[in-house]
């Protein structure tokens, strides 16, 4: 419950746009073979000891069902060159995956290469807060490409980097 002095969503939003984060894409297969993904900045690190991340997604998104219900996912960190694909996975009423060329993972997953790093993981635990769901993954395999730089979201807008 929000207290006296709560912000406004919008000044919320402001407020948090100010934090810069990396930029993923998450992906499923739904159980008829349907393909969901999005992009998403709401990513972060659970655990080492056993191998856990988290993200979030708003109990609205039209692919809730999919991600709620599926026994895996996969996220996948951009690169500084993906840009194209950040904006493709967050535009609506489009086929993300029209012409994309990916490979399979656990539960038929895709996974779309070139990333920074991707996470396959098995759909651990779900936490409702707020108006949207915590999802914990399981972290089955783990890769990334030495060298790659990541795409950062800062301020409502896409960075490659951010000079000291």
């Amino acid at each position: 419950m929000p207290g006296v002095n709560a912000p406004s969503s919008d000044q919320f939003r402001a407020a948090l746009g100010l934090f810069a984060t990396g930029v993923t894409i998450v992906t499923a297969r739904a159980a008829d073979g349907r393909l969901v993904g999005l992009t998403a900045n709401s990513f972060n690190s659970v655990s080492l000891t056993p191998p856990l991340v988290l993200w979030s997604l708003s109990k609205r998104a039209g692919s809730m069902p999919v991600f709620a219900a599926g026994s895996h996912y996969a996220i996948h960190i951009l690169a500084a060159e993906q840009l194209e694909l950040a904006q493709r996975f967050a535009t609506r009423d489009i086929d993300r995956f029209a012409g994309l060329a990916f490979e399979e993972g656990a539960g038929g997953v895709p996974l779309i290469p070139g990333c920074a790093a991707v996470f396959e993981c098995a759909n651990r635990s779900q936490y409702e807060e707020g108006d949207h769901i915590i999802l914990v993954g399981a972290v089955e395999r783990a890769a990334h490409r030495e060298g790659a730089q990541p795409l950062i979201f800062h301020g409502g807008r896409y960075f490659t980097e951010l000079p000291l």
